[in-house]
């Protein structure tokens, strides 16, 4: 069910803190923790605490807390000192989703040129 943790959810584990993540901030809707393979020198993801398999269904179940999501991308580039920063919500295996949880890629420290390959 939407919304609800998923046994075999990768982010549902690191939410429940039953897999280890470097956490930088945290909300009671949201968690933001560094991607285990970084593609700029910031590279912060952001998810909700609740589980949709991506941030249109997020947004058209929960849009308060897909508000949220993006609120705390803004606050995560911010703590980072990132002025020029990219928000990326990936979705479908074609364009890059490896978990199916809704989640943000903060991407900055860096160049990032348009368009972005």
């Amino acid at each position: 069910m939407a919304g609800e943790p998923q046994a075999d959810c990768l982010f549902c584990k690191i939410v429940a803190k039953e897999v280890p993540a470097t956490v930088v901030r945290e909300t009671e809707t949201t968690l933001a923790f560094r991607d285990i393979n970084p593609q700029a020198p910031t590279h912060v993801l952001v998810i909700p605490k609740v589980h949709h398999p991506d941030a249109a269904s997020l947004a058209a179940a929960e849009p308060e807390i897909a508000a949220d999501v993006l609120r705390e991308a803004g606050e995560v580039a911010a703590q980072e000192q990132s002025d020029s920063y990219r928000i990326v919500f990936n979705t479908g295996t074609g364009a890059g989703q490896t978990v199916f949880h809704a989640h943000a890629h903060v991407l900055g420290g860096r160049g990032l040129q348009w368009p972005p390959g």
